[in-house]
């Protein structure tokens, strides 16, 4: 069966092999349409539009066959736990009861293997009655915000052009004051044209035990804003690393910034749990509202059905994912990057970005990311700034 890359991708991805490496994480689209209309969005406004033709609720039988897919991986491979992530779209529009039945419908499938299950929501639906909800099944909450309300609202609207910053603030009221337990972090993708300092400190104002930034999705053929293509100036590094001084110098600071504690993991010669950075074997599979098994879902950025593998949990189990191979080149570590990359020296901590944004057409994938100044610049400080204190606390400790 065709892979998502034929046509595509250059024979250098089958120059590997390596031992498969068991799907923990598994994002479930529970409902395939959005409430809001978010003009930097990968699934609705980029170059996949399959949106189009998908159930909009997860179908009955479809979950029931998912749950089971999972089950059988997990009992398999012998996980001691699986992460299940509620998405969409927006997985709310499935409403309470539709929440409840996935989750419950999933854990029985899993069992006994434990299942901890996030949801990550734009937030506009986050009331008393999900949150309620939430709190018996013990589901932690992922919440989109880009900033204070300027930010936010530049890019993340309702259909009908309104603002989403003051019912997504919210519900983050009523997340962190009733059950702050529940609360697991906060995404903000990046906008050059917000301050990056008043960015991060209107997240922390929601004190979020973990904050994501993303970089705005865009590849070598759509190249993101501000970001020209093998142009060497590195503006969101720039941006980013603005946020690591502030993050970094702050004494007492709790909150995680996840890129930055992964690149300082992998600096100090440990490994990534963060996908885009690192060479660790990727290990999430996504599945549709049709019951499609697919590879990471934003890679619908690229191009139309780049995330398709084929597969359906109708007929094909996870393992069979894993073999093809588009998976095995993606845990291969530094032998699946291309060229430029694997030439770097910082090719372990990069790991060569994000896979979507390496795009080109004509090369496929097989290309530094999009990103790449300002990911070798971001990394460079990071890596000179923990140098410097390691080398100070060595001295002083002699």
């Amino acid at each position: 069966m065709p892979g998502p890359d034929d046509g595509d991708q250059p024979t250098g991805d089958t120059r590997v092999r390596a031992p498969a490496v068991a799907f923990r994480q598994f994002v479930v689209k529970l409902h395939s349409r959005c409430d809001l209309a978010c003009d930097h969005c990968y699934v609705y406004t980029m170059a996949d539009q399959r949106w189009r033709s998908l159930p909009r609720p997860m179908p009955e039988g479809v979950l029931r066959r998912t749950a089971r897919r999972i089950g059988e991986h997990a009992r398999a491979h012998q996980l001691d736990q699986v992460d299940v992530i509620l998405h969409g779209g927006e997985p709310l529009l499935a409403g309470p009861a539709g929440v409840e039945h996935a989750v419950t419908e999933i854990r029985q499938s899993v069992a006994p293997v434990p299942t901890r299950v996030t949801v990550q929501t734009n937030g506009v639906r986050l009331d008393e009655v999900f949150l309620l909800l939430f709190d018996r099944l013990g589901i932690r909450v992922s919440v989109s915000l880009d900033g204070e309300r300027e930010a936010h609202d530049r890019h993340r609207r309702g259909p009908d052009g309104r603002g989403s910053h003051d019912r997504v603030t919210a519900g983050l009221r009523r997340l962190t004051t009733g059950y702050p337990h529940l609360f697991n972090g906060l995404l903000c993708t990046i906008d050059l044209r917000n301050d990056p300092v008043t960015t991060y400190r209107s997240l922390l104002a929601h004190r979020p035990p973990a904050v994501d930034f993303l970089f705005p999705h865009g590849t070598w053929s759509s190249p993101p804003p501000g970001r020209p293509p093998g142009h060497q100036l590195a503006p969101y590094a720039e941006w980013l690393i603005t946020v690591f001084d502030e993050w970094y110098h702050t004494p007492g600071q709790r909150t995680r910034v996840r890129l930055f504690d992964e690149i300082i993991q992998l600096l100090l010669g440990g490994v990534s749990r963060l996908t885009g950075v690192g060479t660790s074997p990727v290990a999430v599979a996504v599945v549709q509202t049709d019951g499609a098994i697919e590879l990471d879902d934003t890679l619908g950025a690229a191009h139309a059905g780049a995330a398709r593998t084929g597969l359906h949990v109708s007929r094909d189990s996870f393992d069979d994912a894993l073999d093809l191979p588009v998976m095995v080149a993606q845990q291969a570590g530094v032998n699946a990057l291309c060229a430029t990359c694997r030439g770097c020296d910082l090719r372990r901590v990069c790991g060569g970005g994000l896979r979507t944004h390496r795009y080109r057409a004509g090369t496929g994938f097989d290309n530094p990311s999009v990103y790449c100044p300002d990911l070798y610049a971001l990394i460079g400080h990071i890596r000179h700034t923990v140098r410097r204190d390691v080398a100070a606390l060595r001295a002083a400790l002699r």
